[in-house]
């Protein structure tokens, strides 16, 4: 039914501005706000054009209490290296081992992995392909 149609996943955040800067700026994602007033919002262009709708929910918003975005990248090391350069911090979560640069490196099997939020709060992660 809806296999030939576009669809596309959201997240909300509690001041689109920061989340604009944030996608756009340090991540470097195309970020593109749409709309004007009450009706304002972000679309995010990811590789290989998938979309991501961001919508604002001010004080009413929640962050999501689970990874909004995995990003994949060949080498994790390079790409916590310039996310912290940018003023990113990672998050470092109980149950797991974290090195120095607060890089999991799962030794049951799964991939490096290294977490982060949006100004909203949201979960990133970056994980070693």
């Amino acid at each position: 039914m809806f296999g030939s149609t576009t669809a596309y996943s959201s997240f909300s955040v509690d001041d689109l501005d920061a989340a604009r800067r944030f996608y756009g700026e340090t991540l470097g994602l195309q970020a593109e706000a749409r709309g004007e007033g009450d009706m304002r919002m972000l679309f995010l262009t990811l590789s290989g054009g998938a979309r991501v709708f961001v919508y604002p929910k001010g004080d009413q918003h929640s962050p999501a209490s689970f990874t909004i975005l995995n990003f994949e990248v060949e080498d994790i090391e390079a790409a916590v290296d310039a996310l912290s350069a940018k003023g990113v911090e990672f998050q470092r979560y109980p149950g797991f081992e974290f090195d120095a640069k607060g890089i999991c490196r799962d030794t049951r099997g799964g991939p490096a992995i290294a977490w982060l939020t949006d100004p909203a709060k949201n979960v990133i992660a970056v994980m070693q392909t």
